[in-house]
């Protein structure tokens, strides 16, 4: 079994904002693939989707994103889930919207939401995807820019990213390889 777990926070005022590109993929997954996250345990919000013999738990928190942890580690726990059989998706500051760039490991760059799942795994070795949001300009406060939504002119290269992150996702779930999903994606 797999868990990929999208980050974000969660209500109507957020949707569509940058912070949000996580819950993003796992909306597409969901909506592309017929489900519904009609499972709440561990505060979150989750369905079992079955992809070509394999069960994935869809994750989207509803801790807000400080505290992602507190779902991410109660749900593996339960279900068995290993750290290899994790990744996290979430917005990344440092790459351009539309970058996409999987790791295996690596420290949290800064993110709260992924310093929250390190601290509660005791660990940082766990597949991940960073989308890009790129920087703010024009003298916005980060917290301010990412909680905005993206600008008209950008909501289409994050569109073709948010699915080439399913794309990416698919293809760790059918290969179980995400040495291969990162040489194709990254």
């Amino acid at each position: 079994m797999k868990m990929i777990v999208g980050l974000g926070n969660p209500g109507n005022k957020y949707e569509g904002t940058r912070h949000n590109i996580g819950f993003d993929v796992i909306d597409y997954l969901v909506k592309s693939e017929n489900l519904k996250l009609d499972e709440t345990k561990f505060k979150a919000d989750y369905t079992i989707w079955r992809h070509q013999g394999e069960r994935v738990l869809l994750v989207k928190p509803f801790t807000y994103m400080n505290l992602s942890g507190e779902a991410v580690l109660p749900l593996m726990s339960y279900y068995g889930i290993g750290q290899d059989d994790l990744c996290v998706i979430y917005d990344d500051l440092d790459l351009e919207p539309g970058q996409l760039r999987l790791r295996q490991k690596g420290s949290a760059g800064g993110h709260n939401g992924m310093k929250s799942i390190m601290h509660l795994l005791d660990s940082q070795e766990f597949n991940r995807m960073r989308i890009g949001i790129g920087r703010p300009t024009g003298g916005w406060k980060v917290v301010d820019y990412v909680l905005a939504p993206f600008k008209k002119e950008e909501q289409s290269l994050v569109d073709t990213t948010i699915s080439e992150a399913a794309d990416a996702i698919k293809l760790w779930i059918e290969t179980d390889d995400f040495n291969q999903v990162m040489n194709k994606f990254n």
